[in-house]
């Protein structure tokens, strides 16, 4: 007999992505400080990008940790007894309409990223010297 969906198993299933987000942006705040190091600050626009890093990083530290948060508190739900729900409710078109924009910006997410990983991929390859 197979388990039972549940709105909690749900929140617990989907907490992934908000994890994922937030060690994607982790890691573009371990990129934007590791970035810092090769600065040349004594150069007026080289002091502009320093802050201009320095104040991201701080940002994108600060959201990576809030969605952690969340992800860990989707995470927590699993367990959570199903509700009741009102079936004519959920057929709202309202409700209807939010999920079907929600699927839609998951399509958008992923071709960002994969455009954005083609472009990283060329310039990791010239940073290494090596073959994409």
């Amino acid at each position: 007999m197979s388990e039972q969906h549940t709105c909690g198993k749900g929140l617990a299933d989907r907490s992934a992505l908000p994890a994922k987000l937030a060690e994607l942006i982790a890691a573009m705040v371990e990129n934007l400080e590791a970035h810092q190091q090769a600065i040349d600050v004594t150069d007026e626009h080289g002091k502009m990008e320093l802050y201009a890093y320095v104040t991201s990083a701080q940002e994108f530290r600060r959201i990576a940790t809030h969605l952690q948060s969340t992800a860990n508190n989707m995470a927590g739900y699993r367990d959570l007894p199903m509700a009741r729900h009102n079936p004519v409710k959920m057929a709202d078109p309202k409700i209807v309409d939010a999920f079907a924009k929600f699927v839609r910006l998951e399509e958008d997410l992923l071709a960002l990223l994969r455009r954005a990983t083609e472009q990283d991929r060329a310039l990791l390859s010239a940073m290494t010297g090596q073959a994409a």
